[in-house]
């Protein structure tokens, strides 16, 4: 049987060939039509739980089937690229029937042997051409059966695409998987990723991290795309009430979102905002954390107007309260609207966003002394933070984006936003361990941070045929400017302890003003094709990006004391070959850019201005769709230089080469148990560098293994119960460059149930989570400075989910 479905931008037929497959589709749908005249009156008396989870739309109706004991049959192509929110709760078999069926164009009807099937709604066509093209072209794709991995991401320049099809790894967390989570922040969420690691600290400001061994987010200018786009979301956190979904693309990703504003390589994390969906959603949920940490969200989203074309999606929390650690308190405040058009050729989007955080006694990272040995972590829960530090992070920000489709091949699209970030806070400077007794020595401080982000974009999609050749080419124009003021007052110095922590007193520091210290602007434009050949079973990408890099820094009076203008182009090539419907197989060689430096004072070449830096990964692997679950098994090279002051020159003689192997598991493996996990294997070294005996040593913060596995297995015996477990591992890192100093491995597990029923009618989840079930005391990770994180205590959070 022949049947129409939802085609993706760059996949779309010619208008001809769309009303043929139109036409057999509505001809077969009405053959099942033939053996019942109308919608099938399915038993409305009969009530069941189920725990379905979302999903592709077929595997969701077998498991529903299976479940209320009916007898369904249907075609596989009628419900491809559709998926299901799930279903959760007590239901009728006739109410769970129309909430897996919403927004789907598919009804069920029964046939004259008792069982079931499904066909397309009967609809009156005008005697026009029918426009094949999406109305919603940046609708999500679809997820894995669990639902808590998408089956795709957005990669940059070149839109959506299939994990299948892209030339490179990707992985994309759900919604539902930051709910069940119970994640706040996006540091929350990448746990669950076996190349990413947070260098940031439990119960501190800033969330950062490690990508296949290279650092992101460590500056003080923000590192997250937000739709697609740098500039907007917030520089030091960002938190997951308006995610819809965290995608993380591995590997330098210059071609693709254009240069990272503080030049990371090892990956790309993009922030894909809640839109308004099909069907209205009023959703509360209260949460819990030790200490005594409440909080609650609200999440609403409405369409209105004829033929529901506006859309709003409004997202607000507060939570507040002291944390499982000593001393420390947390506020947060977090609001976003998210309001849409979508039309048949023209769509719009606005995001604003406002979000808060408040900490007393916030930690902070520690140093150690050269050739102190690193001494065992004190428990998390212990802090050498005073308690009369405080910190304040204000962020705003907003998003205008729009494509409009000029006919059936070409669509152009623009957006333009940014942001602003204050930071205030009064606290110790990053602590130095001077001794392996754990005395500290930190200098505390008035600090003010205010950071400005501007950004712009256009261009435009094409999608046309050249012989047996599909093209799928998009053209970009880029523009990102940020300007970054700084103000700080240092006290006395302080002494304490990481095992028993000396209360203080309070220093007296004045307020500081905050001068521009620096303004930068990055500008480019990109072009990018990919070729298709034989039903898209092989896809070349070949794409090349010209990107400009302009800065000034300036002295406390206002004078600008070096400036820096240079440009450099950086290619991209990818191939995709899939000899079988489930399995691919990719290579990618793409470039990363990070702005050169600038030879310091103290060098005899002070001033001189170097070339950006251009980091090189090569990569290749295979990707395999069981189905049900997915595995992918990727082996990667990444190489970036750097400059260095070596007998008092400056120049550009080192390189770090991280080498690596992923693996990765996600989806469901068998009926009720999912799998989320993996393993990756890391030889990085130090291939050039000034310092001899530092050449071919481990670099900071890069460990041989990073393994992780989340386990969920929903239990026979109750339904809507489901039991959760998980454990991440990671072995030894050099804190210094000479490798002297190492952290020890560390393994933590986590534990966790959750139950989906209905509670006055109302469909609920309630939760509970223990993190760091054991209490284990560990040092988490390291920042590419030396500067390394005391692991999380073990903390009870509780959540409860009720729709309305």
């Amino acid at each position: 049987m022949l049947v129409a479905r939802p085609l993706r931008p760059d996949r779309q037929l010619k208008p001809v060939i769309r009303r043929v497959l139109l036409s057999l589709a509505l001809a077969s749908a009405a053959c099942p039509l033939a053996l019942a005249a109308e919608p099938a009156q399915l038993d409305a008396t009969v009530v069941r739980a189920y725990n379905i989870a979302s999903g592709p739309l077929g595997a969701t109706l077998s498991s529903f089937a299976v479940d209320a004991d009916i007898a369904l049959s249907f075609q596989p192509s009628i419900t491809e690229g559709l998926t299901s929110p799930g279903l959760w709760g007590t239901y009728s078999t006739q109410e769970a029937v129309t909430r897996l069926l919403a927004g789907s164009g598919l009804e069920m009807v029964a046939r004259n042997d008792g069982s079931y099937t499904l066909v397309l709604r009967q609809v009156t066509l005008p005697e026009t051409a029918v426009d094949g093209t999406d109305r919603r072209t940046d609708s999500l794709p679809t997820v894995y059966p669990g639902g808590q991995v998408a089956s795709g991401a957005r990669l940059g320049i070149l839109g959506n695409r299939d994990v299948m099809d892209a030339p490179f790894s990707i992985s994309t967390y759900t919604s539902a998987l930051i709910k069940d989570q119970q994640a706040v922040t996006v540091g929350d969420v990448l746990e669950r990723d076996s190349s990413v690691r947070s260098t940031g600290q439990a119960g501190g400001i800033v969330d950062s991290f490690f990508i296949r061994g290279f650092p992101v987010g460590e500056g003080n200018l923000g590192e997250l795309a937000f739709d697609g786009v740098y500039g907007v979301a917030s520089n030091y956190r960002v938190f997951t009430e308006y995610a819809e979904r965290i995608e993380v693309v591995k590997g330098p990703g210059a071609l693709l979102y254009g240069m990272s504003p503080n030049s990371a390589v090892g990956g790309v994390i993009n922030v894909v905002p809640k839109r308004s969906l099909d069907e209205d959603l009023s959703r509360f949920t209260a949460r819990y954390a030790l200490n005594t940490q409440l909080g609650g969200h609200l999440d609403i989203s409405r369409r209105f107007g004829e033929e529901r074309r506006f859309g709003v999606r409004i997202n607000g929390s507060v939570q507040q309260g002291d944390t499982a650690i000593d001393k420390q308190s947390r506020e947060v405040d977090v609001g976003a609207i998210s309001l849409d058009y979508q039309g048949d050729r023209l769509r719009t989007t606005l995001d604003l966003i406002s979000q808060k955080e408040q900490f007393n006694a916030a930690s902070r990272p520690f140093l150690i002394a050269p050739g102190v040995p690193i001494p065992s972590a004190a428990n998390g829960r212990t802090s050498v933070s005073q308690e009369w530090g405080w910190a304040e992070t204000r962020d705003k920000s907003a998003l205008l984006g729009g494509e409009y489709d000029l006919n059936d091949a070409l669509t152009v699209f623009a957006h333009a936003g940014g942001g602003k970030s204050d930071v205030a806070r009064m606290s110790d400077q990053t602590p130095t361990i001077i001794n392996a007794a754990g005395d500290t020595s930190s200098i505390p401080g008035y600090y003010k941070f205010e950071v400005q982000r501007y950004t712009v974009d256009a261009g435009a999609r094409l999608r046309f045929d050249t012989g047996p050749v599909s093209h799928s080419t998009a053209l970009q124009v880029t523009r990102y400017r940020d300007e970054l003021s700084r103000g700080i007052i240092s006290g006395p110095a302080l002494l304490s302890n990481i095992y028993h922590p000396v209360d203080r007193q309070k220093p007296s520091i004045a307020t500081p003003d905050t001068p521009k210290i620096s303004e930068s602007e990055l500008s480019g434009v990109a072009l990018a094709d990919t070729l298709s050949v034989l039903d898209e079973r092989l896809q070349v990408t070949v794409g090349v990006r010209k990107q400009n890099i302009k800065s000034d820094n300036y002295n406390a009076a206002g004078a600008v004391t070096t400036s820096y203008d240079k440009s450099d182009t950086t290619p991209m090539f990818g191939v995709v070959a899939k000899p079988w419907d489930h399995v691919a197989f990719y290579y990618n060689y793409i470039e990363g850019l990070s702005k050169g430096d600038i030879a310091p004072s103290a060098a005899s070449n002070a001033g001189e201005i170097f070339s950006p830096y251009v980091s090189r990964q090569q990569e290749v692997g295979v990707k395999i769709d069981y189905g049900s679950f997915t595995s992918t098994l990727a082996l990667f090279q990444i190489k970036k230089p750097s400059g260095e002051l070596s007998s008092g020159v400056f120049s550009v003689q080192g390189e770090q080469r991280n080498r690596g192997v992923e693996l990765n598991l996600f989806g469901e493996i068998a009926h009720g148990t999912r799998l989320l996990g993996g393993v990756t294997l890391l030889d990085g070294e130090l291939t050039k560098t000034g310092v001899a005996a530092n050449r071919g040593n481990k670099p900071v913060g890069v460990p041989d293994v990073q393994a992780n596995l989340w386990v969920e297995w929903d239990t026979p015996g109750v339904e809507g119960l489901t039991l959760t477990s998980g454990a991440i591992y990671t072995a030894s890192q050099y804190v210094n460059q000479a490798n002297t100093q190492a952290l020890d491995a560390w393994t933590r597990i986590d534990v966790g149930v959750r139950y989906a029923t209905r509670i006055a009618e109302r469909p609920t989840t309630l939760r509970a989570a223990v993190q760091n079930v054991l209490d284990r005391e560990y040092w988490s990770g390291v920042a590419s400075y030396g500067a390394f994180s005391q692991g999380s205590p073990r903390t009870l959070l509780l959540s409860a989910t009720i729709d309305f």
